[in-house]
């Protein structure tokens, strides 16, 4: 169901979500602008309206990273814009995984280009590395840190320090570029 609240002198519109399985309640800003609260069953509506207050500059600071970007806010996540945009994250993820890779020296099998609502890329055991297809509106910074963070899972199948000291090898400002992705600091 939608619904509208005022943050930070903005109003936004959020879908709520109830469901039987959640046990807590979970924000998540999409690359559309899309805002979705999921709560369980039994939450209180004053409950999930200062959950949704308490991370108003959360809110605010992804809207903001994302309509930032170039992407268009209220584009919904279609299989049009995936086929309109599949090409060029292709062409970027290729031509940044080959220059990061020149230092290195991984395996990689395949590039493939996925439509995710919910992450930025993946690695796999066989070689395989995933990128949405959102990389291809994110600022170029932002798209290399994702790029080099699943390059490095080629390596370290894991986020323990020798992985973190892989993706500094390539990107020492990787906290920074991470923090942006996450929507602080901008």
């Amino acid at each position: 169901m939608k619904k509208q609240i005022e943050l930070h002198k903005r109003k936004i519109t959020y879908s709520l979500k109830i469901s039987n399985r959640a046990r807590r309640m979970r924000l998540a800003v999409y690359c559309d602008g899309a805002c979705v609260v999921t709560v369980p069953k039994t939450m209180s509506e004053n409950l999930i309206e200062k959950f949704i207050i308490e991370k108003s500059q959360w809110i605010i600071n992804k809207i903001d990273l994302f309509k930032k970007s170039g992407y268009k806010l209220g584009k919904t996540n279609n299989k049009a814009e995936y086929i309109e945009y599949k090409d060029r994250a292709f062409e970027i993820a290729q031509k940044r995984v080959e220059y990061f890779n020149a230092t290195y020296k991984f395996n990689v099998n395949k590039i493939n280009i996925k439509n995710q609502k919910t992450r930025w890329g993946s690695c796999s055991r066989k070689g395989n590395l995933n990128f949405n297809y959102k990389i291809a509106l994110l600022p170029k910074e932002m798209s290399d840190y994702i790029i080099v963070h699943e390059l490095c899972h080629l390596r370290e199948f894991n986020h323990s320090q020798k992985f973190w000291n892989l993706v500094a090898k390539a990107m020492p400002d990787y906290l920074e570029i991470r923090k942006k992705l996450k929507g602080n600091n901008l």
